[in-house]
Formats: C-alpha cells, structure tokens, sequence
C-alpha cells in the first residue's frame, strides 16, 4: 500500500546518508521533498505542513548535524514523527504511545460494538472478522446481529458469514426496522449470556442526514461501549472527510481501515488519526476472514521506510504455523533429514503466511528483493507450481528424490503442467537445503546453533517450542526462503 510514498523517501534518504556532513539548507531541500511526497500519497494538507515542521525543527539541530552520522539521525528522527502522526501524537517524537490500542471489552456484558461507515466500505465482511478475532483472541461469547434493512441480502450475508466463523448471529424477522432490530438484539443477548454484541448498521453511499439520524437513534438505544468507523483505504483524502463527517455526528472510539493490503498511496491512513483524534485500532489486510490485525503505528512506519515488520511476521507464522507439523519438521531436521515432503510443508506455511511478496515486504532489507522479484515478473505461483511438481511425484520419490531419472522427470514435468527445467531447479533447491541439513547436523543440530546466538529456544530456529522456525526468515534452520528458490538474487537464485 506505501509502496510509492517508500520509494519517494528512501530515494530522499539515501542522498542524506550518502553525505558525509550536512548543512541545514540539506535539510531542508530533503525535507521539501518528504513534503511533496507525503501530499502525493494523499496525506491531508495540514498533517503534511505538521509533520514537516516537527521533522525539520529537530532536524536542523545542531547535535544532528554535527553527529557523526547525520543522515541516518534525520531517518531516525523521520521514523519517530511517523508514528507520533500515526499515534496521534505528531510533535512527541520518540515520546509517542505507539502500542496497538485494542477493543475495550471490561465492561458488564453485553459490551457492544457498533459498527458504522458508508456502504461499500467493508463493515459487514469487518464485523464477521471481528466476531471471529473476540472468540479466538478474547475467548468471550459474541453474538452478531445486522441493522442493515437497506441492503438486499445484507442480513442473509452476516447471517452466512456467521456460520463461516462460529460466531451467533440474530435471526432475522422481515420488515423490523433498525432501531427495533437493536432492542431485539440487546435482549436476545442479555436473555443468552453473550458477553459482546456487535451491531451492523446500514451505510449510504455518502453522507447524509437520514443515515445520521438513524445511526444516532441506535446509538442511543444500545448505548455502545465501542463505536468504530470502518474506513476504506482506498477512498484516499475522502476517508478522511467521512471520519470527520462522523465523528461530528456519532461518538467515535476508533477506526478501522481496509483493504490495507491494496494499492492505495496511504494518505487516508496516515491522516486518519491526526484528523479525528481517535486511534485506528484494526488494518483489514485481505478478503479472508482471519485477515484483520491490530494497527501498530511503529509497524506501519518500519514498513514505510523499508525497515519491515518482524513482530507481525512472527504473529502471522504463530497463527499459521501447525504445532503437529512444526514438531515433525524439527524432529527431521535434528535427524539432518530433509525430503520433498518436508519441502512441500514449507511451501504450504509460506503460502498460508500471504506469499512471497507478503513475506518479503515484512522482513527488515528485503525491500530490494522485492523489486527484484517484480522486475522477475515472480509472484506467488511460483509456490503453486513447485506444489504441482512435488504433488505429481510418486511418494516414494517425495521420500527419495534420488529415484527421479530422465523419464520419471518429463512424466513429471507432464504432470504437474510444467517443463523438466522447472522440475530440475526444485531438485536442485531441495538438494541445496538437504545438504544444508546435514552441515547443521555436524554442528550440532539446532539446539547448538541456537545457543551460539544466545539462546535454546529462539524464534526462527525451528524447534517446536518455537512454531517450527519462521519460514520465510532465512537460513535452513530457521525454516527460511529455500536458498535456491528462482528470482530471489545470487546465483543460485537466477531462473
């Protein structure tokens, strides 16, 4: 989603860094095209001219400028004002509360949450996902009901996606109106112990008084605990003028934005916060229905600025990662056993975590990677052919890769959809990380390996304590990027 407003800013700081000195008239230049790039994604005219005056007042320092590596303390400071604008503390620096803000659910049950934006942005899908967060995260019994009578369907919709979660949802009873369907909502929820009721209401397709008067009418008879905005981020600077249209109108607690996964330029999350004064609380990150995470300002920076996002990386692989499999995978690479099945798991993992794109944009560096791999014209299928190709194997050739000879290869090749070169280079990848098994094994094994970076249970190296190690997170041990894997650089890497 940052991709444009990352590559204007790491373009301004690698000139910076680039100098040995700086005089502030650098500065400033440098700051002036920060500027243009902030407004080019988007970002709300006052926050930009905010953020530039905070940058520059401690930029200019002398203690900057005179450190001995002033373009890195500018990117430092840069990085700082970044959250406090996504912390809405722009001005504080590295003072910001930069901690995810999270639902507040301490409240005699049922707490409710209600839902409310325009249509099309994403609140139906959001509260199903929601629902599925409180009973997987909170382990507290929710119930969904949909106020939204407007829509064709839309019930019917929370009602499937009810299902498709495990989450209650209110039964529908035909021609009840809004304000009716909340009361029958609070009531079926106190009557059944819910300890959280999420209300849907109805959007418009812009905002207008009739939408106000009925979000302030169910405001007023389910007196919510929570009151989220959910925002398309798609929408660009005018997200940012409906949160304030409805933060006028409606008490607002929070906002969530989606389709943060898309190819929108960021403004409307960068300005969201400043502008309303409330925090955003969720990012939804895809269609599926486990695709919501707590927004976390200093994650969103990191990735801004090409520094990655290790810590929602590691909360991805822990969700996805399974314990039986992780074990299993441990277990042989202890033993310096590695075969296609083995391989074929990793695969999976990496797939399940979002793809290679995903994967590479969250890890610290790898930003170059990632223009390689789309200069490569390489995305995520490249994962499902080398699936295809092992699922077109024999399982005694998946257990001994040995067996596959020039005949079995074009059978294979045939198979799977693909040609024997593709067939060879997954063998020769297989090959390279078997033989990075065995080296670890005569160093002894992973526990060593661990404790040589000062620990025996370390995250990323593999041991079932630790999720099975991070694919994605290199090195054989860690369950990394498989060393030979087409289009990621070196020579082993090239198609």
């Amino acid at each position: 989603m940052f991709d444009n407003l990352s590559d204007r800013l790491g373009g301004v700081f690698d000139r910076l860094k680039g100098r040995g000195a700086l005089r502030e008239q650098d500065v400033r230049d440098a700051m002036r095209e920060v500027r243009v790039a902030l407004l080019e994604a988007d970002v709300a005219l006052p926050v930009a001219r905010q953020f530039i005056d905070a940058v520059t007042e401690k930029a200019v320092g002398q203690e900057v400028l005179k450190s001995v590596k002033p373009g890195q303390q500018v990117v430092k400071i840069v990085h700082d004002e970044l959250v406090a604008m996504l912390s809405g503390e722009l001005g504080e620096g590295d003072t910001a509360d930069a901690a995810p803000v999270d639902l507040n659910l301490d409240a005699k049950p049922p707490v409710v949450v209600m839902m409310v934006g325009l249509q099309g942005s994403g609140k139906t899908t959001t509260t199903a996902k929601l629902g599925k967060l409180i009973r997987e995260r909170h382990g507290k019994k929710a119930m969904m009901a949909s106020l939204d009578v407007n829509r064709p369907a839309a019930q019917e919709q929370l009602a499937i996606l009810g299902e498709q979660v495990d989450v209650a949802t209110l039964p529908i009873v035909a021609g009840q109106q809004p304000v009716d369907i909340a009361r029958r909502a609070m009531e079926s929820a106190r009557l059944q112990n819910f300890d959280v009721l999420l209300l849907d209401t109805a959007g418009r397709l812009h905002v207008d008084e009739a939408l106000m008067a009925e979000m302030k009418a169910v405001s007023s008879v389910s007196a919510p605990n929570e009151v989220l905005l959910v925002v398309d981020s798609l929408t660009g600077q005018d997200a940012v003028n409906v949160a304030q249209s409805f933060s006028g109108e409606v008490p607002l607690t929070g906002v969530v934005l989606t389709r943060m996964d898309g190819d929108a330029r960021g403004g409307a999350a960068l300005s969201m916060r400043a502008v309303t004064g409330k925090p955003i609380k969720f990012a939804g990150t895809g269609e599926k229905l486990d695709a919501i995470e707590p927004f976390r300002p200093k994650s969103v920076a990191d990735r801004i600025l090409g520094m990655g996002d290790v810590v929602s990386l590691v909360e991805k692989a822990a969700a996805t990662i399974k314990e039986d499999e992780a074990a299993r995978l441990a277990e042989n690479f202890e033993k310096g056993k590695f075969d296609l099945e083995d391989l074929r798991t990793q695969l999976k993992q990496m797939q399940n975590m979002g793809g290679l794109g995903m994967l590479v944009g969250m890890m610290p560096g790898m930003k170059k990677a990632k223009q390689a791999m789309a200069a490569a014209d390489m995305d995520d299928k490249v994962l499902v052919h080398m699936d295809a190709i092992i699922g077109s194997m024999t399982a005694k050739e998946r257990k001994n890769p040995n067996l596959m000879n020039a005949k079995r290869k074009k059978r294979v090749a045939a198979g799977s959809g693909t040609d024997v070169q593709s067939v060879n280079k997954l063998l020769k990848m297989h090959q390279e990380m078997s033989r990075a098994m065995k080296q670890l094994r005569k160093m002894g094994g992973l526990k060593s390996l661990a404790a040589m970076f000062g620990g025996g249970g370390a995250p990323g190296m593999g041991g079932p304590g630790a999720a099975g190690g991070l694919p994605g997170l290199g090195g054989p041990g860690a369950g990394g990027l498989p060393p030979g894997l087409p289009g990621l650089g070196g020579p082993k890497g090239k198609k």
